[in-house]
């Protein structure tokens, strides 16, 4: 949807205020540009008009990781009273160092006047500034440190004097995220509150709304009105078939957005939706306002939050592996991560849930690894699950990656000891999940003594028809610097066993710099494997039939399947291949699940389902459930949640 102009440009002789949205600007790097607020500069390789990625619309304005880089705004006139800078900004990564800050020339030298080290957020454009402007100042700038390749990007910029608010429009929204059990709030839809001016600021004082649209009635237990903060406007009260949400909260110049969030019980069916309509909006005066569309279409499909935040006493949980038993029990596997969201090497374990009832309702969460909990060696963290179940014995396999101090990703070395690297452990159960054998480990079986690292997935393995048990795999081979630094290079493959797990082989590396990879077997017997690929962009996928001796590039390799540099879910039902990620190139948001119905050569969008639009953590795992529906679980932020969906659905 276009962005609308927020402000007029002023007239001749007055400072020349207004909005830029970064629209209209050429992408690419720049030095000098005429935008609607003024002139910008920066030194060649400092700033870019940034494509694809922004607050709404496309475009927002970066500046590149690095040390102390910069970009100036030249205002069109020296201003004679004082002005009101508004704009949001996304902080690329939650790696150090970072610094932003704004500085306003006054007579000759610059002076501090925001400072946003410890405000700016990651990700989604969640942090809104709002800085006064000196009388007098007519340039200002923009100063940014952060890691190499990240950078801070602005969006939505106003520059204008201080005026008495008016409220200029009231809109619905409606991302697509679903309502999802044990999860208090849920946002149905967005309401946006836009106003002009910052003096005298206006309130919002009641929201008027019903949940027309909404099939599971009697499952619900609350609605509420978020506010941009996150904070509770009010909880709505049911009068009659309506709602009513009473509350006082003051509003900001430009867009306010306003969450009607919704909370379900357990009886709330998988199979069911969530939509309500907002019919009215009251403000502090008195005034009375009704949004054009009261509802866009569409509506919210129930989801389960399988594990959040605080759980078990976790402060997180990523990587999700699921998969079905031979009665149709569903396993889902994943990173229990005690202390913090980040990933090996720390205090982390591999827990499992079990659904008997298709991810209606999840049993209490198991600890299936655990490979102690001693501070001198990291708390000696295991996680990066992945699940495969025989379909000959019926047997549960998990893999995971145990970290003895720092050897994870980035600690692990040469060698074959835990002392030295990673090790690819093994749990199984015989039970359908409900209890776990000791951890095996198989790393002397699979793993090079020259390579750097070896381990699963992570996700699912699948069974073959002829038996074999199939993991997706990843190592790091034995590069090094002339100094004996560590430049490992990684390769995505499989491991494999033709004995029912007894022992395991690995295959060759399928192409250098891809990773965390799913398996899939296509109809001729041969293997797919599709593979994260760290130059981003699309997705490497590759053919074996000799159990990954050798690969041959497929037909869409780097071309078909778009991606931010992800994990990736890919499964076989019958005749068809479902694939899950993030579905866009510059970030983990929409995430989506795609269907083939020629064994991945194309993939039309016809048959694209759009299932969360948030920006999100983006690993995902796909698993089916009876005859008719698959389940996809996925992450949140350090948070597991479920989904499932009829198989018509994702092919009408």
């Amino acid at each position: 949807m276009m962005k609308q102009l927020l402000l007029a440009i002023f007239c001749a002789g007055a400072l020349l205020g207004g909005a830029e949205d970064f629209e209209s600007l050429e992408r690419g790097g720049f030095t000098s540009l005429e935008s609607a607020v003024g002139t910008w500069s920066a030194s060649e390789g400092e700033a870019e008009i940034h494509g694809d990625h922004a607050r709404s619309g496309k475009q927002s304005l970066r500046l590149f990781g690095g040390k102390a880089h910069e970009v100036k705004l030249e205002l069109g006139e020296t201003a004679e009273e004082e002005l009101m800078l508004s704009f949001w900004v996304e902080r690329w990564t939650r790696k150090g160092p970072f610094e932003f800050r704004i500085e306003e020339m006054k007579e000759g030298d610059w002076e501090l006047i925001y400072d946003g080290a410890k405000e700016i957020r990651v990700g989604g454009f969640l942090t809104q500034v709002e800085v006064s402007v000196s009388v007098g100042v007519k340039m200002l700038r923009f100063i940014a440190t952060t890691p190499t390749n990240s950078g801070v990007m602005l969006d939505d910029l106003t520059v204008e004097k201080v005026k008495p608010m008016i409220v200029t429009s009231v809109t619905t929204l409606q991302p697509v995220v679903p309502v999802l059990i044990r999860k208090q709030d849920n946002p149905v839809i967005l309401l946006q509150v836009v106003t002009k001016g910052r003096s005298e600021a206006r309130k919002l004082t009641a929201v008027k709304l019903d949940l027309e649209g909404t099939t599971v009635m009697e499952a619900v237990e609350a609605v509420r009105v978020l506010t941009p903060k996150g904070d509770v406007f009010g909880k709505a009260r049911k009068v009659g078939r309506e709602w009513i949400c009473e509350g006082e909260t003051e509003l900001k110049s430009g867009k306010n957005d306003f969450q009607v969030s919704v909370e379900v019980s357990g009886k709330a069916s998988l199979d069911g939706r969530v939509d309500a309509r907002v019919l009215g909006v009251k403000f502090d005066d008195g005034q009375m306002m009704t949004p054009e569309v009261t509802s866009p279409e569409g509506s919210q499909r129930i989801g389960y939050g399988l594990r959040l935040h605080g759980d078990d006493g976790s402060k997180g949980f990523r990587i999700p592996g699921m998969a079905t038993t031979k009665k149709g029990t569903l396993i889902a596997v994943y990173d229990v991560r005690y202390r913090s969201g980040g990933d090996l090497p720390g205090d982390i374990d591999v827990g499992s849930s079990r659904s008997t009832d298709g991810g209606q309702s999840w049993e209490a969460m198991k600890i299936i690894m655990d490979m102690g909990d001693d501070p001198k060696w990291n708390y000696d963290g295991v996680g990066d699950p992945a699940v495969l179940v025989d379909e000959a014995t019926g047997r549960i396999w998990v893999a995971g990656l145990w970290s003895h101090g720092n050897r994870g990703w980035q600690g692990s070395g040469q060698g074959m000891t835990p002392e030295e690297t990673g090790q690819v452990v093994l749990v199984h159960s015989d039970d359908d999940g409900v209890t776990w054998s000791k951890p095996v480990n198989i790393t002397e079986q699979i793993k090079k003594p020259e390579w750097h690292l070896v381990l699963q997935g992570p996700g699912a393995g699948i069974t073959m028809k002829d038996g074999t048990l199939v993991f997706a795999a990843q190592y790091q081979d034995g590069s090094k610097h002339a100094d004996g630094r560590k430049t490992a290079l990684p390769f995505s493959t499989i491991i494999y066993s033709k004995d029912r797990g007894m022992t395991w082989e690995i295959g060759t590396g399928i192409k250098s710099n891809t990773t965390e990879a799913q398996v899939v077997e296509l109809q001729d017997g041969s293997l797919m494997l599709n593979c994260r690929d760290n130059r981003g962009g699309t997705r490497t996928v590759g053919v074996t039939k000799d159990l990954g001796q050798t690969w041959t590039m497929h037909p869409t390799d780097r071309k078909a399947l778009p991606e931010p540099v992800c994990m990736a879910s890919l499964l076989r039902i019958g005749d068809r291949l479902i694939f899950s990620n993030p579905n866009t190139q510059d970030g983990r948001y929409n995430m989506t699940i795609k269907v083939s119905e020629d064994d991945g050569m194309t993939w039309p969008e016809k048959w694209h389902t759009l299932y969360d639009s948030r920006s999100l953590n983006g690993y995902s795992c796909l698993a089916p459930i009876g005859e008719d529906k698959v389940g996809v679980l996925y992450e949140g932020r350090t948070e597991i949640f479920f989904l499932r969906f009829p198989l018509e659905e994702l092919v009408k």
